[in-house]
């Protein structure tokens, strides 16, 4: 009797293995449909180009390189000024348009500000502002084309903590460079 419960078991076992929740979709399927996005093609453009340019902002300073930031920080505060904010869908009143001004407004002049240190710990501090500045942007725009990831390092500015922007969910800190490259977490993900 004991051997038969134990190959039942065995038995039972080998089939639960075998029939494994892997299922494939039928071949005639149809594929999901693209996402669509609640702006215009237009509005879509200039915003990439803007969140380019602070990705490449952010990618410099994580590089400790002053040149390099100082070029996106140039690329990024054109691209604030030439966001397309008349072509934002869902916006009868213009009260989205007109918020995002500020702040489109905001990251232009901050991207000078920047420029105009010379020290690289004081571009980061105001790297830092342009990254709350663009946080409060890109939520405010609910930019749907791609997740942003909105990213912390506790250990900023003397344990004042600073926030940034990513393309990724990979760590990549940009307050301290190679000194503590993955120092960080992930505090959110907008996907709009």
């Amino acid at each position: 009797m004991k051997q038969f419960f134990c190959l039942a078991i065995a038995a039972a076992a080998f089939l639960a293995a075998c029939s494994s929740s892997d299922t494939k979709a039928p071949e005639n399927a149809e594929p999901a449909p693209p996402k669509v996005s609640k702006h215009t093609a237009a509005f879509n453009s200039s915003f990439s180009a803007l969140l380019g340019g602070y990705y490449e902002l952010k990618d410099a300073l994580v590089a400790s390189d002053t040149a390099k930031a100082n070029l996106a920080a140039a690329k990024m505060g054109a691209a604030a000024d030439s966001v397309k904010l008349n072509e934002i869908s869902n916006d009868s009143t213009g009260a989205i348009a007109a918020t995002a001004a500020d702040y489109t407004k905001t990251l232009s002049d901050l991207s000078k500000t920047l420029r105009s240190e010379s020290d690289l710990e004081a571009k980061r501090k105001e790297f830092q502002m342009v990254s709350d500045a663009m946080y409060d942007l890109v939520r405010t725009v609910q930019y749907d084309e791609q997740v942003v990831y909105h990213q912390y390092c506790p250990m900023a500015f003397d344990n004042q903590g600073a926030y940034w922007l990513s393309n990724s969910s990979d760590i990549k800190n940009p307050y301290f460079g190679k000194k503590m490259l993955v120092c960080g977490e992930v505090k959110d993900s907008l996907n709009f």
